[in-house]
């Protein structure tokens, strides 16, 4: 079993999300240039139902993501734009009836709410104990599967100062953001024990993995 970060875009000066979040710019403005390599494979258009994509190295990068993941664990951003103790359970996360995990999610927030069970086999399981006991939780749920820690960049940094992530895969945009949700700042990844692993070029995106050590 892997803890691990898949797929998640990183701009070349380090930012991962864009400056002003909210409902109409989920990932902040200028985010979306994040995820263009993934936006325009094969992969990302069958989950939204689409024909066509393209089928190179993103593409492949991108179903690797998906492929052994048992578990998901979510920042609460990840799940939406609802601050504070839930004021009702309406809003049930970006993505409709049927969200893309197929796999328990385990959601990090400070305030509970009941499970939340969608289509096609996601179930949304809030954990307010903190990131150690979701990672507990959704490793039991995982069973031989991987836990894929999905984001956003708070949550991910977390679990990198705990040095609980096993591997990560980059996706480095050739853009500057200037101003977001900067991935690196403040972390001594060598001395937290990380290291770049492999470097695959793709068509928009070149792909970097990152293993701890031992």
């Amino acid at each position: 079993m892997k803890v691990a970060v898949l797929s998640f875009g990183v701009s070349l000066d380090g930012f991962s999300a864009g400056p002003m979040q909210d409902l109409q710019n989920p990932l902040g403005r200028g985010g979306p240039e994040l995820f263009e390599w993934f936006f325009n494979s094969r992969m990302w258009r069958r989950m939204h139902g689409l024909d066509g994509g393209e089928t190179g190295i993103d593409n492949q990068m991108a179903e690797r993501g998906f492929v052994g993941v048992g578990a998901w664990i979510l920042g609460r951003n990840m799940f939406g734009p609802v601050r504070g103790p839930w004021p009702d359970e309406n809003w049930k996360g970006w993505w409709g009836d049927e969200p893309p995990y197929h796999t328990p999610v385990f959601v990090l927030t400070h305030h509970p709410r009941p499970l939340l069970t969608m289509k096609g086999g996601t179930e949304f399981r809030f954990v307010t104990e903190g990131i150690e006991a979701a990672l507990e939780q959704a490793k039991a749920a995982a069973g031989s599967g991987d836990v894929r820690i999905g984001g956003g960049v708070a949550t991910i940094r977390q679990y990198l100062q705990a040095r609980l992530i096993d591997e990560m895969h980059l996706a480095l945009r050739p853009v500057f953001m200037s101003a977001g949700e900067n991935l690196w700042h403040g972390l001594d990844m060598r001395g937290l024990g990380y290291e770049c692993a492999e470097v695959i070029p793709g068509e928009r995106a070149t792909h970097v993995i990152v293993r701890r050590r031992g």
